[in-house]
């Protein structure tokens, strides 16, 4: 409740955190697709970790359409902030560099 209040409010870490949580059916019910928008709420305002999670679901097409340029452009936001996930999958499969 405590972290919803501080999302509404703009605290990143807080709409990252609820992502988090619907990602991984934390105290509410698993959705994908209240995972991304929360995700890209955080996302959007420069917050690697969740640049990364967006990443993901576009990269596997869940909750979104499937793209691969739109994931490593997610990919690549993150790793310029040095995320290492992020870094270690780009290179992995190309993303970067």
């Amino acid at each position: 409740r405590l972290y919803r209040l501080a999302a509404d409010r703009g605290l990143v870490v807080a709409q990252y955190n609820i992502g988090l949580c619907y990602d991984r059916g934390t105290g509410v019910v698993r959705s994908d697709a209240d995972a991304v928008r929360w995700f890209h709420l955080a996302a959007d305002h420069g917050y690697a970790d969740a640049q990364y999670c967006i990443s993901r679901y576009y990269q596997e097409g869940t909750a979104v359409v499937q793209d691969s340029c739109e994931a490593a452009r997610w990919l690549r936001l993150a790793a310029d902030q040095g995320h290492v996930e992020a870094l270690t999958v780009g290179a992995k499969y190309g993303f970067l560099g």
